[in-house]
């Protein structure tokens, strides 16, 4: 493009517009997984709606890949595009919480530390995930599930409004009110259909002190645990969240030395109730098998959301692979633990997360997120940091993925999908995917927020038969 159309489009942006050569551009288009080393022609640094209302009907004059930035954090890297324009909106990152009616307004550029700290400040929260360092964004758009899940739902079933900006430029103000089938689509059908600025949550009372923390098993024990565990879940009450986790022992101070590095099965948990029942909720855990080490107690819900953050710092190479289950029975585990016993590096993992209660009570329709059905989602969780590795450490994510596909649902969750996982992006969808088609023909005919996990408008479907059509 000439250099005075881009020095026109910085003159209307309150912050920043960053080219290659300018000293913040190499900071700014680093996201969180290190396998994604991308140069976006320029990066527009938001700090208002009229910025993001510039940036998208700039893109679509000069025909430009568009990405946007929230947390920066999704494992495909689908922030950041090659010679495209970056929208970065870390500057929208303020969150307001009023306690009388317990709701939240999130900027599109808060990470879940930013929403944890400033809701629990009233004893409050809303289901997010796991890793203080995530966008709320990304996550909500995708479905959003964590500790809280089980008793509140997801994160995008806590979603009561937002405003968006679409295609055409226009600001919109969504809710179950205003714009219906727009905010339908928002609620899982990922970043296809605009750039969200800014989110209404829903708020639960949840701690401030919460009873939770780790059980740690040797793996030789990996079998017997996880079997009890898996039966466990089946009665588990909807305040009780509790995870497996198979990887080598972090240098955790409540465990031997000796223990440290080698292979463990380790029980994350957590009861948003009261803590004396979160106590005694959370007891069979402890006598799964003849644990290691034990850390729980009632400790701050903000203080356990950053409990993993150590273990997912930015900065890592990252590969994974995903199923959801409906249930899991002894073969799914036996293999799951066979590939655990063939970790490729000490930092890789195998989690599975506990999931069901009001999440599941939801109709699947009623969101674009359908896999209503997962009680259990296993991510196959590669991290490394020497790209002379990147071979071997998808190769055997890839085989553990593939081996549980047949004891799978054939649905997964979005948010864990990789950059070479287009083609799951339909059955993840199931029957609402006709729908997200049409409102992608709708509101993004053209496709200019592709940089995604893509629905295509229904026009780009050859023969595609639609049998949902969008109110007008």
């Amino acid at each position: 493009m000439p250099a005075s159309d881009a020095q026109a489009f910085a003159a209307q942006i309150s912050g920043d517009v960053l080219a290659p050569g300018d000293a913040p551009y190499e900071e700014a288009r680093r996201v969180w997984n290190a396998t994604v080393d991308r140069r976006p022609a320029l990066i527009v640094r938001c700090l208002s709606v009229r910025d993001v209302q510039a940036a998208v009907r700039f893109a679509a004059a000069h025909r430009m890949l568009l990405s946007v930035r929230g947390g920066g954090h999704h494992i495909a890297g689908h922030a950041v595009a090659d010679g495209g324009l970056m929208v970065d909106l870390s500057g929208l990152r303020e969150v307001h919480v009023d306690p009388a009616t317990r709701m939240a307004r999130v900027g599109a550029g808060a990470l879940l530390g930013d929403f944890d700290r400033a809701a629990q400040m009233h004893g409050l929260a809303t289901p997010l995930g796991i890793n203080s360092t995530t966008g709320v964004a990304g996550l909500a758009l995708g479905g959003g599930f964590g500790w809280l899940t089980r008793r509140h739902g997801m994160t995008a079933d806590n979603l009561v409004g937002a405003t968006v900006v679409t295609a055409d430029g226009r600001e919109r103000t969504v809710s179950a009110e205003s714009e219906p089938d727009l905010f339908w689509a928002l609620r899982g059908g990922g970043g296809n259909f605009g750039i969200v600025t800014s989110f209404e949550f829903r708020l639960h009372p949840v701690g401030p002190q919460v009873y939770a923390g780790l059980v740690v098993y040797p793996f030789s024990q990996a079998t017997k645990v996880l079997r009890a565990w898996r039966d466990f879940c089946a009665s588990a009450p909807e305040e009780l969240s509790v995870w497996a986790v198979m990887r080598k022992a972090p240098p955790l101070p409540f465990l031997p030395a000796s223990a440290h590095g080698s292979e463990v099965v380790i029980f994350p948990l957590v009861h948003c109730g009261a803590t004396d029942a979160g106590e005694r909720a959370a007891a069979p855990v402890l006598a799964f098998g003849e644990p290691i080490g034990a850390a729980l107690g009632p400790q701050p819900y903000s203080a356990f959301q950053t409990a993993f953050d150590p273990l997912l710092a930015p900065g890592g190479r990252n590969y994974w692979k995903s199923n959801n289950f409906s249930r899991l029975d002894d073969a799914a585990l036996d293999l799951l633990v066979d590939a655990a016993g063939q970790l490729p590096g000490p930092e890789c993992e195998i989690f599975v997360a506990q999931l069901g209660g009001a999440m599941s009570r939801v109709d699947a329709a009623a969101t674009p997120f359908v896999g209503r059905d997962a009680r259990f989602i296993m991510n196959v969780h590669g991290r490394w940091s020497d790209p002379r590795d990147d071979g071997r450490v998808r190769a055997w994510a890839r085989r553990t993925f593939e081996a549980a596909a047949p004891h799978a649902t054939g649905s997964g969750y979005v948010n864990f999908f990789t950059e070479d996982e287009a083609e799951r992006v339909s059955a993840s969808y199931g029957a609402n995917y006709a729908r997200l088609q049409a409102l992608k023909q709708r509101y993004d005919p053209t496709n200019l927020f592709r940089m995604n996990l893509n629905i295509t408008p229904r026009h780009m479907t050859q023969g595609a038969a639609v049998p949902w059509k969008a109110s007008p």
